[in-house]
């Protein structure tokens, strides 16, 4: 299964175009555009219409040529724009296009076909299943119940959520818009075990919304609803969508939707669903085919900057988490860090324990990465070449030092190229006082250019102070 998100967005986008809060500038100043909600799954089936799905598809470099089938969910405009069907009929097309969703949809949209257009409507209630035929044989699509009604109008009264399944077998829920879902829905997917689902978070933390919509406070109730019931799973890929301003700044929500195993991703991101890998728990760590991002966390001691990082990866089951510190079995306080460190990680995360980071960077391997930390590793190279034998002028010290120089080129060069999402954990060593001793002013001196190459070489770098993360 091949998806285009080609919006993640609400009505009225992120950022609103009239709009001046906070999270409209913050928007706006990291170029983050978010159209209404809409997916491609394979080329051929489009999942809701609304009137940005055309530029969405041209900007992601995708086109709806071959699409055949759309799922439309309800009537409201951000989902609807009937025009894309007059639009289609003045190139006199003549391959067969076939609309399924409610009744107040096709009665919308009835009157906007061409005459001699080949499009056909499929009205689908909630329960009701359609097999698909054609290029799209093997495809079921199964209309969910929704509670996606404002009040307002008639339109969202029977609006319907979807489930589909793929003729390769993987299986999607998309569930924009609603409000806490219908029991009959959660009963309906009991077991699914879907491969990725689309679900709404609309309004944040505004609470007092009175719509058929989600929020911060509603979105993980029905999460833990859908996992009681295993249709949603450890190795399910959850995103959210139908973001709108409401929420907080995207770097923010991010970090809180992390911490139940959720991310979001930009407008135009390519998805892929694979087979799974022999010897893996899942192979999420292949689906996102935008390149690898490399993530540095940096902070003092105790700022919370190894949950920040584990937080970063939280959802994904496979990950390869090495630790630089080695093994300190007559240190009891080290080994009970060590211990609290191990019992945050998933069971599903491999650990290795080494200082051969260019090695492991380097490596043919799927799955994401978590380095905890550059200043251990900084560490045990330093001791490696024997540096504190050596003193401050001395030939032995120079050649110590361009020993380590050498390795820091060569780890910043493994992590300007490694292939996998990639998160880095390092500590900030330079804003105190001077260092009484000349080794720790050297130690200082090393990590600080260290964690200024690595920084370099990393598509994000952030800050942790107090457990409070800043984007740097």
């Amino acid at each position: 299964m091949d998806i285009t998100v080609l919006g993640t967005g609400s009505a009225d986008g992120w950022p609103n175009p009239w709009c001046s809060c906070m999270t409209c500038a913050w928007a706006r100043s990291n170029n983050e555009l978010r159209e209404p909600t809409a997916l491609l799954i394979d080329q051929r089936l489009l999942i809701d219409f609304g009137p940005t799905v055309g530029g969405a598809a041209e900007r992601a470099g995708v086109s709806l040529i071959d699409v055949d089938t759309v799922l439309i969910t309800h009537a409201h405009f951000d989902h609807l724009a009937p025009q894309h069907l007059l639009t289609r009929s003045w190139i006199k097309a003549d391959k067969p296009l076939r609309i399924i969703g409610p009744v107040s949809v096709m009665n919308a949209i009835e009157h906007w076909i061409g005459p001699n257009d080949p499009v056909t409507l499929h009205p689908i209630a909630a329960g009701q299943i359609i097999e698909l035929d054609g290029q799209l044989t093997g495809t079921t699509v199964r209309a969910l119940a929704s509670s996606h009604f404002d009040g307002a109008d008639a339109l969202g009264a029977d609006a319907v959520l979807f489930d589909v399944t793929t003729a390769d077998g993987k299986r999607l829920l998309y569930a924009t818009d609603t409000g806490p879902l219908p029991q009959v829905c959660v009963e309906a997917v009991r077991n699914a075990e879907f491969d990725v689902a689309f679900i709404e978070e609309t309004f944040g933390h505004h609470t007092n919304h009175m719509t058929g919509h989600l929020d911060l406070a509603t979105f993980p109730e029905e999460l833990e609803r859908l996992r009681l019931v295993n249709a949603i799973t450890s190795n399910t890929h959850v995103i959210a969508v139908h973001l709108s301003h409401h929420n907080p700044p995207g770097d923010l929500l991010s970090e809180q939707l992390a911490q139940w195993g959720v991310h979001i991703v930009t407008d135009g991101t390519q998805l892929s669903i694979p087979p799974v890998v022999q010897g893996t728990h899942s192979t999420w760590e292949k689906l996102l085919s935008n390149p690898p991002r490399r993530t540095l966390v940096t902070g003092g001691a105790r700022s919370g900057k190894s949950q920040r990082a584990e937080a970063l990866l939280a959802d994904v089951t496979n990950v390869r988490y090495i630790a630089t510190s080695g093994s300190r079995s007559d240190d009891s306080d080290w080994m009970q860090r060590v211990a609290i460190h191990q019992g945050r990680r998933p069971s599903t995360w491999l650990t290795v324990e080494t200082l051969d980071l260019v090695g492991e960077l380097s490596k043919d391997d799927p799955r994401p990465i978590l380095i905890d930390c550059l200043s251990l590793w900084l560490t045990g190279t330093m001791d490696r070449y024997q540096i504190w034998e050596t003193t401050s002028q001395s030939a032995q010290r120079q050649h110590a030092l361009a020993a380590i120089e050498a390795d820091v080129s060569a780890l910043v060069e493994a992590v300007r190229n490694v292939q996998v999402d990639t998160v880095i954990v390092t500590n900030e060593v330079g804003s105190g006082i001077v260092p009484e001793h000349e080794s720790g002013r050297l130690f200082r001196d090393l990590l600080g250019r260290l964690n200024a190459h690595v920084a370099a070489s990393c598509d994000e770098v952030e800050l942790v102070v107090a457990g409070r993360v800043i984007t740097l």
